[in-house]
């Protein structure tokens, strides 16, 4: 039965990712409608230049990049949850996305921002392979420790991360590098645009393109060391290759967000519900289901609260964090 859901669900997430995406170019300071927004869309030339320019300039990027980061941090959540067999596992629980946020941070203060292109994605990738190889040492020197005690190490890496960002905000050279560094921490798509979905399309679609060729060794993965070797899958390579994609793609979607938790935890989740545990739909449909989580929770993160400022995190966060509390408390119970 579960097969046969996978063409509805496609179908509706589709749908819903089409109509998400349109509410958010209609909504916002500048309200347009869906004509208008539409008329924008296919013929620019011959629409009001003030539409053209909130469509195409300030909301379409912000889209582009929202879609972005929900797919890659959707998808690097089933990885994480297949390599380290725990449903708990997510890039911002296993300390991942705050490694990445300490070397967008350094490049940041260090002025990579402002020099090249690729300096502060540069960094978050290598700040979140940092913690992925910790990670990984740990998995491979201690191999009878179970996946809760591998997401308190990853808890405990996220504290050190957060001392390191609060070290390196506060010898910042200047105020305006402050300001700039605190973006990471807050976890927002402000002031995206076509750049910034230039920076993240190309890591986070090889990643995900790369997921989706290893389908088969995290099947067997998910089902434990013994019977992935037995299986025929190289258990230390592909778990060190896996996690460094993951860091590359996570990295990428740092780099142009901030730390934006639980998306990696709620999406695979809810498609394991629906389509069960198989990887050849559930890699596909969580990063279609990241992509609407995270345009719907930017949208409401930028309309729904009027004069108040909360960042997309902040909403994210708000959905996440009582999933993830109902999901610990459920297997403590079992």
């Amino acid at each position: 039965m579960r097969i046969h859901r996978a063409p509805l669900v496609a179908l509706a997430c589709t749908l819903l990712l089409a109509v998400a995406a349109l509410a958010a170019l209609c909504m916002g300071i500048v309200s347009l409608t869906p004509i208008e927004t539409l008329r924008a869309l296919v013929d620019p030339a011959r629409t009001d230049e003030r539409a053209v320019a909130v469509v195409w300039s300030i909301r379409l990027p912000r889209i582009a990049v929202a879609a972005l980061v929900g797919a890659a941090l959707a998808t690097t959540g089933v990885v994480m949850q297949a390599l380290l067999r725990n449903p708990l596992a997510e890039p911002g629980i296993t300390g991942v996305s705050a490694g990445a946020a300490v070397g967008a941070v350094a490049g940041i203060t260090l002025g990579l921002s402002g020099s090249a292109l690729w300096g502060v994605p540069l960094a978050a990738f290598a700040g979140a392979t940092v913690v992925t190889l910790i990670l990984q040492f740990v998995l491979q020197a201690r191999k009878d420790l179970g996946s809760p005690t591998i997401i308190l190490v990853g808890v405990s890496l996220s504290a050190l991360a957060g001392a390191l960002i609060n070290v390196l905000i506060a010898n910042a050279a200047d105020d305006a590098l402050v300001r700039s560094a605190m973006f990471w921490l807050a976890g927002d798509l402000e002031l995206r645009n076509w750049q910034h979905a230039a920076i993240a399309t190309v890591p986070i679609l090889i990643g995900i393109g790369y997921f989706l060729t290893r389908i088969r060794a995290l099947d067997a993965l998910a089902l434990g060391e013994q019977i992935a070797a037995t299986s025929g899958v190289h258990v230390g390579r592909e778990r060190t290759v896996l996690l460094l994609v993951a860091s590359l793609v996570t990295g990428a979607a740092v780099a142009v967000s901030g730390i934006i938790s639980f998306v990696g935890l709620v999406v695979p989740h809810a498609m394991r519900l629906v389509l069960g545990a198989s990887h050849a739909r559930l890699l596909p449909f969580s990063a279609l289901g990241g992509a609407l989580f995270m345009v719907l929770a930017d949208t409401v993160a930028r309309t729904a609260f009027g004069a108040t400022v909360v960042q997309t995190g902040v909403v994210a966060a708000l959905v996440g964090a009582p999933i993830f509390l109902f999901l610990l408390l459920r297997r403590q119970q079992s």
